[in-house]
């Protein structure tokens, strides 16, 4: 008997299993963080096991941040297929004669997430092609795939013209953003304007700042935008190190109409067109002849560049597609198709609250024993390969990059992140050493946060340097 309670003790330690059900170098970070083993939730499970290796305070609901990506890009997975397509597609109401539209030209989305500069550009040029040079009526913009109220961009964390806080939209084009290049030149910073926009003028006050390139040069930048002579001018301020040396700067400084307005006019010029009327939102006309359209990448792809770069915009976007399969998308019958699907794959999530799908939300919530089914349930499923491979891989690309080079968890992980002012997460998949896998949730809401980052990478390098094959004794701190 004595042996066997060695054996069992000894069998116990190797695990790094305590009375709390987290291991010891797991609150050892915790500890060293000062963040109390309250404010974390941890579970951890084998695919192919029926009960988890470690649960700590598995039902809690928590924010997520961006681990809430997880639920809405399985989802669309599972009910739309990783084939799913959006179209943008191109309309007129008179037809062309000489070369010339004696009326309007629409353009309609459906919510596509990636619609980018070249694609639009590709759609105008099958225009020119098809002999329209000049275009006597104005471009119509047809948003109506989904039905969204205007939202304040700077509401979140007063940074407006970041990228990541342009909310949906159902003709979404580059992300609503402009693309600009930072480069010193002789003790001024220069600005070079990359994304083409007809009417707005940059207006460069840029200083050389002192130093070396700190991470949150961003925070350096101050831009403004000012109506000026029927267009804009976007005013930089502020100070760019020199040892910064060349950077992209990405900014969503113009209203939907007037980024869309400025990008089409300069591509149509480009193309050798021209356009007598304005650009501006509405609806296509009844009668209206179909033109051309670009046909998306697969949803695969989209969900692919949502988990490994965490981008909010496209997962708000699938996210309103999922609530548009019968009417306009919007938020609440988003939730109400996640909601019937989940509790049609016997996935009740009582705790589970939904505002956006992206996780930029202080409102979410979900509990890590709920995430774990999730990723149990899909583990299962037949899309689970896209699944998978949509997520960052530990020390090789996406947001975990730059996490864990070095360590027995580099390559051995597929796993979403997520951050917000006092929400750090993790959740996905880990293998160990003798090549099991398993399901891994990691929750932290609390005012230090930021500092768990080690406890996480903490509980991926325990799993990776694993080696007993059968799963220990399931702990629970309820």
């Amino acid at each position: 008997m004595k042996r066997l309670n060695a054996l069992l003790a000894g069998a116990m330690l190797s695990f790094g299993a305590l009375a709390d059900g987290l291991p010891p170098t797991v609150l050892q970070a915790l500890k060293a963080a000062q963040i109390p083993a309250a404010n974390v939730a941890v579970v951890v499970q084998p695919v192919d096991a029926a009960t988890p290796l470690v649960a700590h305070n598995a039902a809690q609901p928590m924010n997520p941040a961006s681990v809430m990506k997880l639920v809405t890009t399985y989802a669309a997975l599972d009910l739309l297929g990783p084939a799913w397509t959006w179209k943008t597609t191109a309309w007129i109401d008179a037809a062309p004669v000489d070369g010339v539209l004696n009326g309007n030209l629409y353009l309609k989305g459906s919510g596509d997430p990636r619609f980018a500069i070249e694609h639009l550009a590709a759609l105008l040029r099958q225009l020119r092609v098809r002999g329209i040079a000049h275009i006597a009526g104005d471009v119509v913009l047809d948003r109506t795939a989904f039905d969204v109220p205007s939202i304040d961009p700077g509401a979140f964390d007063d940074k407006p013209m970041r990228p990541y806080n342009v909310g949906p939209d159902g003709l979404l084009i580059n992300f609503r953003a402009l693309r600009f290049t930072l480069l010193p030149d002789n003790g001024k910073p220069r600005v070079l304007m990359e994304t083409p926009s007809d009417n707005l003028r940059v207006d460069n006050q840029l200083r050389s700042g002192n130093g070396a390139c700190s991470s949150n040069w961003k925070d350096l930048i101050t831009a403004r935008l000012i109506p000026e002579n029927g267009g804009n001018r976007l005013e930089l301020t502020g100070t760019y190190s020199a040892l910064c040396g060349e950077k992209p700067l990405n900014l969503a400084p113009l209203p939907a109409d007037a980024q869309a307005g400025g990008l089409m006019r300069s591509l149509w010029k480009e193309l050798g067109g021209s356009l007598a009327g304005q650009v501006r939102s509405g609806s296509v006309a009844t009668g209206s002849q179909l033109v051309a359209q670009h046909e998306s990448a697969p949803l695969a792809d989209a969900v692919r560049d949502i988990n490994k770069f965490s981008n909010n915009v496209m997962a708000r976007q699938v996210f309103l597609t999922l609530g548009n399969s019968t009417a306009p998308g919007t938020a609440e019958r988003a939730q109400q198709r996640i909601g019937e699907w989940l509790n049609g794959r016997n996935l009740r999530f009582a705790e589970l609250e939904l505002e956006n799908g992206s996780g930029l939300s202080r409102r979410e919530r979900i509990s890590a024993g709920s995430l774990n089914r999730l990723l149990m349930d899909a583990w299962k499923n037949p899309v689970m390969p896209e699944f998978v491979s949509s997520l960052p891989i530990v020390g090789i690309d996406g947001t975990m990059k730059k996490r864990l080079n070095g360590t027995q968890a580099t390559g051995r992980a597929h796993i979403k992140t997520g951050t917000l002012d006092g929400v750090k997460t993790a959740a996905g998949y880990a293998l160990d050493a003798q090549g099991r896998r398993y399901a891994v949730t990691f929750l932290i809401n609390h005012p230090r946060s930021q500092a768990g980052a080690a406890a996480i990478d903490a509980l991926l390098v325990w799993v990776a340097e694993r080696r007993i094959g059968e799963p220990a004794v399931r702990l629970d701190n309820e």
